[in-house]
């Protein structure tokens, strides 16, 4: 996709896959101006998935992007999108539960949620392990907003290739195997 972001508008309803610097790989969809829908395919909660997490979504700048949230892990997250320069600058805020059990968050939250709120209260939250890392977008899509087929199904191995090669998402943006 070749387009150039100077709107919110132009941001919102975008599917984007980036890599931060210590090679984690995430995908993340701006499904309206206040929810997002992500899945992890590397890192230390690869295999994590999310949908409708509601975040604080503004236009810092012409073509540049804040999003912010908190997970009901506890976790906080703060990603600054540049996607005109396809990079991206993160900064994750782990309780210290999620570091020493990340296991417990690697689901399909939406259906853990209860879990999830659980082991906040159970496990130790500080000291928490931020780490912040700069990204290179490496797909961007228009998949419109509030297409539930963006995120629809857990990661599996290969399919970020399979998406930025192709083989994913119709001319429509739908799934092409269900």
């Amino acid at each position: 996709m070749d387009k150039q972001f100077k709107t919110l508008d132009d941001f919102l309803g975008t599917h984007f896959i980036y890599t931060y610097d210590n090679g984690w790989e995430y995908e993340w969809y701006a499904k309206n101006d206040h929810t997002v829908d992500y899945r992890i395919h590397g890192g230390m909660v690869a295999g994590r998935w999310v949908k409708g997490q509601t975040a604080n979504i503004v236009m810092l700048t012409e073509g540049i992007y804040k999003v912010a949230w908190t997970e009901p892990t506890g976790t906080d997250v703060a990603l600054d999108f540049v996607p005109n320069e396809k990079k991206l600058n993160g900064t994750i805020f782990f309780p210290a539960w999620v570091k020493e059990h990340p296991e417990i968050t690697v689901c399909f939250q939406n259906e853990h949620i209860d879990l999830m709120e659980e082991s906040r209260e159970k496990y130790a939250t500080y000291p928490k392990l931020v780490v912040p890392e700069f990204a290179k977008i490496t797909y961007i899509g228009d998949a419109g907003q509030n297409n539930e087929e963006v995120i629809a199904e857990k990661p599996y191995a290969g399919m970020t290739d399979d998406i930025r090669a192709g083989r994913y998402y119709d001319a429509d943006y739908h799934r092409l195997k269900k």
